[in-house]
């Protein structure tokens, strides 16, 4: 039985929203995280002169919700997940160059770097990878007997 809802779930979802169920899961989580323990604030200090860790860490949730959301929607309607997913991470990396531009964080440039390539730049990927699958190789064609 539970291994047939998985089937179930993963048909409902495909490719496009499994990579969507998890990174809403993952930016909701770390939301949270925030809200329990916010970390200190090196390099995010753009953020934290507007308001408290958390106070962003909501984005983080709210975002990350859209985006688990997103999941079970259809291709070509979850384009809101993907956006949805891109504000956090991009809030953050610029908040993180703009330390450095300050003199304020010296290691938020490569802070910065790593939220573009592995958060924007993966979404961005993942919101052109296309729900279908390639299809299989056709079988040659059997040698039958000349008639």
């Amino acid at each position: 039985m539970p291994c047939r809802a998985v089937r179930r779930l993963r048909k409902t979802l495909g490719r496009r929203g499994a990579f969507l169920l998890i990174l809403g899961t993952g930016k909701t989580c770390w939301g949270v995280s925030f809200l329990v323990a916010p970390p200190n604030d090196h390099g995010l200090q753009l953020l934290t002169n507007l308001c408290g860790l958390r106070h962003w860490s909501w984005l983080w949730i709210v975002c990350g919700i859209i985006t688990l959301g997103s999941a079970f929607l259809r291709v070509g309607r979850d384009w809101f997940g993907f956006a949805a997913a891109l504000i956090p991470p991009t809030v953050w990396a610029i908040a993180y160059t703009a330390a450095v531009l300050n003199g304020d964080y010296s290691r938020g440039g490569f802070v910065a770097l790593w939220y573009l390539t592995s958060h924007v730049g993966v979404i961005l990927w993942a919101a052109t990878v296309p729900e279908y699958s390639v299809p299989r190789v056709p079988r040659p064609a059997r040698r039958g007997k000349a008639a």
